[in-house]
């Protein structure tokens, strides 16, 4: 069994400052621990213990809320691609984010103009930490030198899956307000 201190180093490195509570990790091992025992609150300084609200399950919730499901495995050969109308009926749950039809695929877009090139790298780190967690990774792309577009599709299936529409709400939540410019025109 992992000590305190090795248990909160753990902690430390899995779970970015910018990354909301409601994150979910997909680690067995929380689930054999309270939180209270992984984390000392006072050595927290929010006195808040942020593996509180983690998730365990793999399999997602039935909430209507896709922001509180957590990805599934891709590796299924049962899974398809969404029809474009299913697709068009969970946009409005991801809002700022686009429906495109690439070559017949159906991805979500979505673009945001960073406040300098490292600004967009540590965006790109926030969203590969929150996609390592949910084990489904979105394409970054970096444009200029302040341009971040992040498209999201099953590669898998060749199209869009729930997954796809948990993992942009989970994006929608994180805290990414100062890595951003104000206006586009600034």
């Amino acid at each position: 069994m992992l000590s305190l201190n090795a248990m909160n180093r753990v902690l430390d490195n899995l779970r970015h400052p910018l990354l909301p509570l409601s994150a979910t990790l997909p680690l067995p091992f929380f689930s054999q621990f309270p939180p209270t025992r992984l984390m000392d609150p006072n050595m927290h300084p929010s006195n808040q213990l942020p593996v509180a609200s983690f998730s365990t399950s793999a399999k997602p919730s039935n909430d209507l809320d896709l922001s509180t499901k957590t990805c599934v495995p891709c590796n299924s050969k049962e899974l398809k691609p969404m029809t474009e109308d299913a697709a068009h009926s969970l946009i409005p749950q991801v809002s700022e984010w686009n429906l495109v039809n690439e070559g017949g695929s159906l991805k979500l877009t979505r673009s945001w103009k960073v406040k300098s090139f490292n600004k967009g790298l540590e965006f790109f780190r926030i969203i590969a930490d929150l996609a390592d967690a949910q084990g489904h990774h979105p394409d970054l792309h970096l444009v200029g030198w302040n341009n971040v577009t992040i498209q999201i599709w099953t590669h898998s299936v060749g199209g869009l899956t729930e997954n796809d529409f948990i993992l942009a709400a989970k994006i929608n939540e994180l805290n990414v307000h100062g890595l951003l410019r104000r206006k586009a025109s600034d």
